[in-house]
């Protein structure tokens, strides 16, 4: 059983190497994005449970598991849409020395969508925060609501 664990263990690290070799930029974005899922997942509980203490008698209020699924398919739901933007990143670069044409960047759609979901994420935090009581700095909801808006533009 140990040995198992060890070459599963190793497997990973030999995969983990490799996709940071191959994506340089875009391993510390989803590292990031990961990190900021997690922390947006927590702040959309809490923001829950404090509205529920702030409205004992309104059922509308408090944490719901239906609506945290749906939260937690939504985040996984970004997974697919990193993949399939590296998975475009990787068509592009591959084929495009086979037609003639010089592309130097392996990773172009990858680090877009991974930083227009981290700016997402950034935004539903701030939001949660918002509902916890919480100031919420504008110049700071604003200039990332601007980022998102000029990602969008490109």
């Amino acid at each position: 059983m140990e040995k198992k664990l060890d070459l599963e263990k190793s497997a990973m690290g030999i995969i983990s190497a490799w996709i940071m070799d191959q994506f340089g930029l875009l391993f510390p974005a989803i590292s990031l994005l990961t990190i900021l899922m997690i922390t947006d997942y927590i702040s959309g509980m809490l923001a829950s449970k404090k509205e529920a203490l702030d409205n004992p008698d309104n059922n509308q209020y408090g944490w719901n598991s239906r609506k945290s699924r749906i939260g937690i398919y939504k985040k996984c739901s970004y997974i697919f849409i990193i993949l399939a933007a590296v998975s475009t990143d990787y068509v592009i670069y591959k084929f495009s020395t086979e037609i003639g044409i010089k592309f130097e960047h392996k990773t172009i759609f990858g680090l877009l969508v991974s930083v227009w979901l981290i700016i997402n994420e950034l935004i539903s935090i701030l939001e949660n925060a918002g509902r916890m009581g919480a100031r919420m700095p504008e110049f700071l909801q604003k200039v990332l609501t601007e980022l998102r808006g000029k990602i969008d533009k490109n």
